[in-house]
């Protein structure tokens, strides 16, 4: 039984829509094109739905929805209640999928300023993480960092007038309308992503080698007017994709409608970096399009990606999902609060954030499956765990299913506890509930085929990504939500990813942040229009990550940033070093109550801590600038 990314469910035809707007010059206005019906037609295997839920189109690959954007619900629309632990639990907001819900953990800082061009040109310095010596292990005594995050990423807004809600955008403008509201710009979002390494190949795993980090921008839309009203249930949610290049040339096709093998296969020009390597990270809007570079400072290479039509990159019309050939570019000028995109769970503006939630361990496989996409073809994979092995636990797993019943085997969601059993058992119910720990790789070597060649592939440890029937682990007893597995300083976990910055284009740092997660929105019990069981960590978890700052001695960032510069950590509290942990779990408040998704706790505006004289630390400045 192969793996499969379309959907069963059957929709209704799109209402009518309204008729496009001309485009204009170059610096005013970019509106819906013309000619969107003349545009590229999808191919037979796309990204026309990141998500995989598409009823008409195939995805390329299901794995790819644990890294899209997390998209908000419909303002006032209520699910129906259901009953957990004796208790009537009613939603509000979420984003449902043709049905099946899609959000996941983004745990992130959200950065702010007024200052020219702080919208649409910074730099942060990146030290990556260091695993452990000894291999992780199958009982997760010992942790490599893909299994706590897949996807370390860089945010920002994009002007995308052929994305919600389908309005008219001024490039680098704080002109446009960042709230939710019918006469918001349209607008994309931007991710560049880190991919750590242990657990390749890329095209359905987390890493693009079993030794070495990657990079790549996914350009994030959704084909939809405001509140969701004539949304394309065909292509929902679309993403174009290119890995960082050292010669600027993306290895496939990168627009949602063309993407193919080649896109998600690195070659011989993709930027591979070291652990414990030195990155100048950046992102800038020139003419050519909004581009990110990597420096690696480490060993002088260089890898950058351009948005750009030239590059292959594409809008999609949300009445017909054809292709429009597009050279993105920042939404806004500045960075303040309220320069958002409209349509995603997080506030959306210059941000770094971590994937969670993507990793639970196997001691024992179940539901032999294979998966085939494209020219390539996994033998040996599954879709159950009859044993998981987290902390030497032995509990009955979650999954497989069965793709003509719909049935899964002892489906599982968030209790007031610990993990409760679903309520119901299809995978079509629409619950937020994890059905499967699928897809799974046994530990070891395995058989691939790629563009029909033979070849092997290798996974550290026997790893569930639980991104087939869910999008990710929904009753949060998985890596991500035990004590012990994040940096905490322990030979047996990985270092801290370590952070400086962002600065703006002048090189000054950004006066401002927000901390924030939208772990709320993937809660079974969390009521996102009260905010009732809303929390960090969920309830059913031991532990969330969070941010902190250290100081100390021999935590900086190569000889860039050293004591008493502050510097930003990931993870818990890791004695000797952490400084500063802003209340741990609890620096991301509480669930907003303006409007916004109710499943996405922020904090309060607080002054930038990482450039507070009174915590001790110097004002940065970003030091290559310095130095001219």
């Amino acid at each position: 039984m192969a793996l499969v990314t379309a959907p069963i469910l059957a929709l209704a035809s799109l209402a009518a829509f309204a008729a496009t707007a001309t485009a204009t010059a170059s610096g005013a206005p970019i509106a819906r094109k013309p000619n969107a019906a003349l545009g590229v037609a999808p191919g037979k295997s796309n990204m026309m739905d990141c998500n995989g839920w598409s009823p008409k189109y195939k995805s390329f690959s299901f794995s790819f929805r644990m890294r899209c954007a997390d998209p908000r619900g419909k303002i006032g629309a209520h699910q129906p209640p259901w009953v957990a632990d004796g208790r009537i639990y009613q939603s509000n907001g979420r984003f449902m999928d043709n049905g099946h819900y899609v959000g996941h953990d983004e745990p992130s800082v959200k950065f702010i300023s007024s200052a020219p061009n702080s919208g649409n040109t910074f730099t942060y310095y990146v030290k990556l993480p260091v695993d452990p010596a000894r291999p992780p292990t199958n009982s997760g005594t010992v942790v490599d960092y893909a299994e706590l995050s897949i996807a370390p990423w860089f945010g920002l807004p994009l002007c995308d007038p052929e994305s919600y809600p389908q309005n008219p955008c001024t490039p680098d403008s704080d002109r446009n309308i960042g709230a939710n509201t019918p006469k918001a710009a349209g607008s994309g979002f931007l991710e560049l992503q880190l991919f750590p390494p242990g657990f390749a190949p890329f095209v359905d795993d987390v890493s693009c080698s079993r030794r070495s980090w990657c990079a790549a921008i996914g350009v994030f839309g959704l084909e939809s007017q405001f509140n969701f009203k004539n949304m394309n249930e065909n292509c929902p949610e679309t993403e174009s994709f290119a890995f960082l290049q050292n010669n600027g040339i993306p290895t496939g096709p990168p627009g949602p409608q063309k993407i193919d093998l080649a896109t998600f296969l690195p070659n011989a020009h993709t930027l591979l970096m070291g652990q414990g390597d030195v990155l100048k990270v950046s992102i800038t809007d020139p003419k050519a399009g909004i581009t990110a570079t990597i420096h690696d400072l480490t060993t002088s290479q260089t890898g950058f990606m351009t948005a750009s039509a030239r590059n292959g990159f594409m809008e999609t019309s949300f009445k017909n999902c054809r292709g429009i050939r597009h050279t993105f570019h920042a939404e806004y000028d500045t960075a303040r609060a309220q320069n958002q995109v409209p349509w995603i769970t997080l506030d959306g503006g210059v941000m770094m954030a971590q994937e969670a939630g993507h990793s639970e361990l196997c001691s024992s496989l179940t539901d032999r499956d294979y998966e085939s996409t494209g020219s390539y073809k996994d033998f040996d994979v599954y879709d159950g765990c009859a044993e998981e092995g987290n902390n030497h636990r032995h509990e009955a797993g979650e999954g497989g299913c069965n793709l003509n019943t719909f049935i899964c085997k002892n489906p599982t969601t968030e209790g007031t506890a610990g993990p409760i059993p679903c309520p119901k058992k299809s995978f079509l119910s629409g619950q937020l509930c994890e059905f499967a720990d699928s897809a799974c790789r046994p530990k070891g070597f395995r058989p691939v085929t790629i563009h029909g060649h033979k070849a092997r592939e290798y996974s550290p440890v026997t790893l569930c990504l639980q991104n087939r029937f869910q999008d990710g682990d929904l009753d949060f007893d998985g890596l991500s939500y035990q004590n012990g597995k994040w940096p905490d300083g322990s030979k047996d976990s990985p270092t801290s990813m370590r952070y400086a910055g962002p600065f703006d284009g002048s090189g000054a740092p950004y006066p401002q942040i927000q901390f924030e997660t939208d772990i709320g929105g993937s809660e079974f019990l969390c009521n996102i229009f009260t905010g009732q069981n809303c929390d960090a960590p969920p309830l059913s978890a031991k532990f969330y990550p969070f941010w902190s700052l250290t100081s100390a001695r021999g935590q900086g960032i190569g000889r860039l940033f050293t004591s008493p510069d502050c510097i930003w950590n990931f993870g818990a509290k890791i004695p000797g070093v952490t400084r500063y942990a802003f209340g741990g779990d609890g620096q991301y408040g509480h669930v907003t109550k303006t409007g916004a998704f109710g499943g996405t706790l922020i904090s309060k505006i607080r002054a930038n801590p990482e450039v507070n004289r009174k915590l001790g630390c110097r004002v940065l400045r970003d030091p290559v600038k310095a130095a001219r």
